[in-house]
């Protein structure tokens, strides 16, 4: 989508602190963050929310969480913890309208959230 922020920054066209990218997801860092460790993993391809997913995308959000537990593990935060979360549409605090997941770590995260 040619409004999207998060398309623009997995086509190049804005800059991102990128730890990962396999051509599919892509990890970068958070420029608003909430924890030490605050990362965003996307999908390169746009679907705005999880309730436009379907079937075929069950292999993608997995490997969304897999490439996340790789970037968690290459930074040392793996066996302390971390958080992952997916919002859903505006009342559950998505702002950017293509599916991301949130990697939070680095702290102590309590619990509940919001």
């Amino acid at each position: 989508m040619s409004d999207c922020i998060f398309c623009k920054i997995a086509a190049g066209e804005i800059p991102a602190d990128t730890l990962y990218d396999d051509g599919e997801v892509l990890i970068f860092r958070d420029i608003n963050p909430e924890a030490p460790v605050h990362l965003l993993v996307i999908p390169r391809r746009h679907i705005a929310t999880l309730n436009d997913l379907s079937e075929v995308d069950a292999a993608l959000i997995g490997r969304l969480y897999l490439a996340g537990q790789q970037v968690a593990t290459e930074l040392g935060v793996a066996e302390s913890g971390y958080r992952t979360v997916i919002n859903c549409n505006r009342d559950a605090g998505q702002i950017v309208f293509h599916i991301h997941m949130h990697l939070l770590a680095g702290r102590e995260l309590g619990w509940p959230p919001g």
